[in-house]
């Protein structure tokens, strides 16, 4: 038999078999023990039996007349007779018996006392110097039948115990359970982002100290990712005013160059310098993204947001035919800070941009139920390389330009906000192109939405 898995059903079982098998070992004792005391009983019964018979069975025969032998005793009235008796001369001659005794069960008389038959149990008793004996027997039948009738007497109490028992101590174990299974609550139920210590009040002292443990490692992890993400952000924070006055100072250096190969080297600085703005900025959100935080304080509609960034995007040359844009009409409520969702939403345009083919369209589709689909046309992506390029500064396969932060910050925001994103590539029903699906946490109050395709 396959062990439980729960501490609690081990518990329950371990304890609940035990509790029956002490009963069990009981109750075979109890029925040894009560046996060896009827058999005394019995044993005293017949000897008792004998002993009131004899003499009532030497006056009947000697005020008998002669020539009459032998006398079986006539029942009033039919009944069991579990005690069968024979009178018996000293030469073997039978005077009386009872009305179903057997001469066949009955061996010559040898000594006084108890003799044990195959079938029977016999007390023979002797009167007038031994010239008159009688023997009493029960059936060994019957003995075992009352012995069985008490085991059975027994087994039915104890049939009716045993179940009571387990599911008295599957309940009180499960009450004394219940601190462990409200900390096992409080963890499974706290976001990816939620650092904060778990509750230990009320644990038994054998469990509190691991709580105690994991609340010290939360503690500890916690400070390191702060750390980490300030660091982060601190570093693209700052880096953002040098670079942008450097990047002013290029762009004045090369309106006042003259020379055609001086001013080719200023815009590749200008270039680099560009690309260093952009790596800083997707280093804030990717720090911002990581540090929680995230799920909307109240109801945000997604699709506005939606509407409003592509707007934003699609004022730049050319990207009014590129940014194809697909919403409900009425408001779409998600449980995600409206920032937090510009940011996935940019970043998803931007990577269908970069990896698509030059002026191919990127489809965008936000359902009614917050999923949100961003697919672009090109090459499809190997599988081994689509897990891996929610890593950060994975770039894939391609010559275009990127830091390859743009799926990471969108994986991040999704594990932080309870969200889910899955990469798809290709495209269902074909050879190409490349997906990602974002299904928004359901808004406060509402159940979570099934996160199918739409």
């Amino acid at each position: 038999m396959k062990a439980p898995r729960s501490l609690q059903w081990r518990i329950s079982l371990w304890l609940g078999l035990g509790v029956a098998l002490v009963w069990g070992i009981a109750t075979l004792a109890t029925a040894q023990r009560l046996g060896h005391e009827m058999d005394k009983v019995f044993d005293s019964a017949l000897e008792e039996t004998a002993q009131r018979l004899l003499p009532l069975a030497v006056l009947d025969i000697l005020s008998r007349e002669q020539g009459d032998a032998s006398q079986r005793i006539v029942t009033l009235r039919e009944h069991d007779e579990y005690f069968t008796y024979v009178v018996r001369d000293d030469r073997g001659g039978t005077l009386l018996r009872s009305h179903r005794a057997d001469d066949s069960v009955f061996p010559p008389f040898s000594r006084m006392g108890f003799v044990d038959t195959p079938t029977h149990r016999i007390y023979f008793d002797a009167a007038l110097q031994g010239t008159i004996t009688i023997a009493v027997a029960e059936p060994l039948a019957h003995r075992r039948e009352v012995a069985n009738e008490a085991l059975r007497g027994l087994a039915w109490p104890l049939a009716l115990l045993v179940p009571a028992s387990l599911l008295l101590v599957w309940a009180i174990v499960r009450l004394s359970m219940g601190p462990i299974r409200n900390l096992r609550t409080a963890i499974e139920t706290r976001g990816s982002g939620d650092l904060t210590p778990v509750p230990v009040a009320g644990l038994p002292s054998e469990i509190a100290p691991i709580a105690d443990a994991v609340n010290h490692l939360l503690v500890g992890l916690d400070r390191a990712l702060k750390a980490e993400r300030s660091f982060t952000a601190n570093s693209a924070h700052e880096l953002r005013t040098p670079v942008a006055a450097a990047l002013a100072q290029t762009q004045r250096l090369i309106a006042e160059m003259k020379d055609a190969a001086s001013r080719e080297r200023a815009q590749q600085i200008e270039r680099a310098l560009q690309r260093l703005s952009r790596l800083s900025e997707k280093l804030m959100q990717l720090a911002r993204a990581e540090g929680g935080r995230l799920r909307g304080g109240e109801t945000a509609d997604i699709a506005g947001v939606a509407k409003m960034v592509v707007d934003e995007m699609v004022r730049k040359p050319g990207m009014t035919e590129r940014i194809v844009l697909d919403v409900p009409k009425t408001p779409v409520a998600a449980g995600i800070d409206t920032d937090a969702f510009a940011i996935v939403l940019r970043n998803l345009i931007e990577n269908g941009l970069k990896h698509g083919p030059p002026g191919s369209p990127v489809r965008i589709v936000l359902s009614k139920d917050g999923v949100l689909t961003v697919s672009n046309d090109g090459p499809p992506v190997p599988p081994d390389l689509l897990s891996r390029l929610l890593q950060p500064f994975e770039r894939g396969r391609t010559a275009a330009e990127g830091s390859g932060l743009g799926l990471a910050i969108v994986n991040a925001i999704a594990a932080g906000t309870g969200a889910k994103l899955v990469l798809t590539s290709p495209l269902t029903g074909k050879e190409y192109g490349f997906e990602a699906q974002f299904t928004a946490p359901p808004a406060a109050g509402e159940g979570r939405r099934d996160a199918s395709r739409p």
